[in-house]
C-alpha cells in the first residue's frame, strides 16, 4: 500500500493551543475527501519516581470527559522550548516539586491519535525530587500523592489511572523497571 496523496488543506479554527484543519485527502485507489486533522503543540509529561519505588500523581478531575483519575505531570510544550526543560517546568508548576531536566530520561513516545491527529507524547523518566513550594497550578489536582508503583497495574484496572499518556509512561516504567 503507499502513501497518501495530500492534495492541500485549510484551517478552520485556530487557537494557542490547538488547531483544527480540513485537508484535502486522497487514499490510494480511493476517491479525494476532506478529512479532519487537529493539530497540537507536543506534551511533555514526566513519571517521577523516588527511591521507595513510589511514583508521583495528580488527583483530577477533566471535565471533557467527566471522570476522575490520576496523572503523571504533563503540558504543552512553547514554542522553542527544549523537551526535557518544558517536562521539568510542568512537574515544577503543577506538583511545585523540581527536578532537574538534564537528568530526565527518556521513557516513551506515542501518537495517541495519529488517523486524525499529529498530537505527540514524550514521556521522561525523572527522579531526585524535590519538593520546593507549593504548585503554581493549584488548579491542576485536588491531591497529589506518592503511590507505590506495585498498585499501577490494579489502578489501571479499575480505571483509576485512564490518561493516555500517564497509561503509557507508567506501564514501559513497569516493563523495564530493571532497565531504569
Amino acid at each position: 500500500m503507499s502513501e497518501w496523496t495530500v492534495h492541500g488543506s485549510r484551517t478552520i479554527y485556530t487557537s494557542p493551543w490547538v488547531e483544527l484543519d480540513l485537508v484535502d485527502v486522497e487514499p490510494p485507489g480511493h476517491p479525494r475527501y476532506e478529512h479532519h486533522l487537529v493539530k497540537w503543540a507536543p506534551v511533555a509529561a514526566t513519571v517521577l519516581l523516588n527511591d521507595r519505588d513510589e511514583v508521583l500523581l495528580m488527583w483530577r478531575h477533566r471535565f471533557a470527559t467527566q471522570t476522575w483519575n490520576w496523572e503523571i505531570p504533563s503540558g504543552i510544550v512553547e514554542a522553542g522550548e527544549d523537551l526535557t526543560v518544558a517536562a521539568a517546568r510542568e512537574v515544577l508548576e503543577e506538583t511545585g516539586y523540581q527536578i532537574d531536566p538534564r537528568r530526565l530520561v527518556p521513557l516513551a513516545y506515542n501518537q495517541p491519535i495519529g488517523g486524525m491527529s499529529n498530537a505527540e507524547h514524550h514521556v521522561f523518566l525523572g527522579r531526585d525530587a524535590v519538593h520546593v513550594t507549593e504548585p503554581v497550578d493549584a488548579h491542576e489536582a485536588d491531591r497529589i500523592e506518592w503511590i507505590p508503583l506495585d498498585r499501577i497495574h490494579e489502578m489501571i484496572d479499575r480505571r483509576e489511572i485512564v490518561a493516555g499518556v500517564a497509561v503509557t509512561g507508567l506501564l514501559q516504567l513497569l516493563a523495564r523497571r530493571c532497565a531504569y
